[in-house]
């Protein structure tokens, strides 16, 4: 495996990061902040939903719309680490209340194909990442305010997987867990647990002193929930791939845990809206919205 090594890491930029926990889907989703500026990122953010009541509320994304206000910051940009299976995007809310653009790894475009066969979109459903304002690829740059943010591709847990480092600020998304919680599960469609290996060496290869902020934290053995952490501390002490583990020593782990976990509870509702970039799939001629359930598909 090659590792890149130009990426654009300043360690001198250290962001202020703002970090905001929802304990429905253990997510957390954050506000990053140019050390420079006023502008500011978003992070994974989560929209609520009442699964058995179908509906849709948006406490967690109306916290972070009232942190921004109050601390008088400027939202330059959403950013989607990957296709959450677990919890809906509540970006477009946002970006509608905000302003920003919305942004997700090139890769879509291999979910939307995917998915969209798996939930039976018809053709109006577009599979080009269109819902999107910028598709990344490995190693594109933006910017926040004076910060240039950059991207790094972290395909395995999903193929669209990104990493986002903002100075010495890196967003794991679901490419890595706290130590103790390991690496994400690599048995969705389009998953592959050697590709995920690879990526996750690629997150290692960042300075040791990187700071790194998880996507989600299930407090393994009962500990209180965190989200941050090092590159060092992940090298050394990750329960899955940390202290030199090899290739065929994860590959074996993690498709064995694979095969043994259910699927997550809010997948079915998470992947047709995340896929549309947290929008709700169209309304019938009635005038109602609907998500579907495939049976016998996941």
């Amino acid at each position: 495996m090659i590792i890149r090594s130009n990426y654009p890491v300043d360690m001198a930029l250290v962001p202020d990061v703002k970090a905001f926990f929802d304990p429905a889907t253990n997510t957390i989703s954050y506000v990053v902040r140019d050390p420079s500026s006023k502008a500011c990122a978003v992070v994974d953010s989560v929209m609520d939903i009442d699964i058995a009541a179908g509906r849709i509320t948006y406490d967690n994304a109306d916290e972070i719309i009232a942190y921004i206000e109050e601390n008088g910051l400027e939202l330059e940009w959403l950013i989607e680490t990957h296709v959450h299976a677990d919890h809906l995007s509540g970006a477009p809310y946002i970006q509608q209340k905000l302003g920003g653009k919305l942004g997700i790894g090139d890769q879509i475009t291999v979910i939307q194909e995917t998915f969209g066969k798996v939930f039976n979109e018809g053709t109006e459903f577009q599979r080009d990442g269109s819902q999107f304002d910028q598709l990344f690829q490995d190693g594109d740059t933006y910017q926040i305010g004076e910060m240039t943010a950059f991207a790094m591709a972290t395909p395995g847990h999903t193929p669209a997987c990104m990493v986002h480092v903002m100075g010495n600020a890196a967003f794991a998304g679901d490419t890595l867990f706290m130590p103790d919680g390991g690496s994400a599960r690599a048995d969705f469609p389009g998953g592959d647990a050697a590709i995920l290996y690879d990526s996750i060496q690629k997150v290692l290869a960042l300075p040791e002193d990187m700071r790194l902020f998880m996507c989600h934290d299930y407090g393994p053995n009962g500990r209180d929930i965190q989200w941050e952490t090092t590159v060092g501390d992940e090298k050394e002490h990750n329960i899955h791939v940390g202290g030199g583990k090899t290739k065929e020593e994860f590959v074996k782990f993690r498709t064995e845990r694979d095969a043994q976990l259910s699927m997550p509870k809010l997948i079915i509702p998470s992947i047709q809206v995340n896929m549309r970039a947290g929008k709700l799939p169209p309304a019938d001629d009635s005038g109602k919205t609907f998500l579907k359930v495939p049976v016998n598909e996941l």
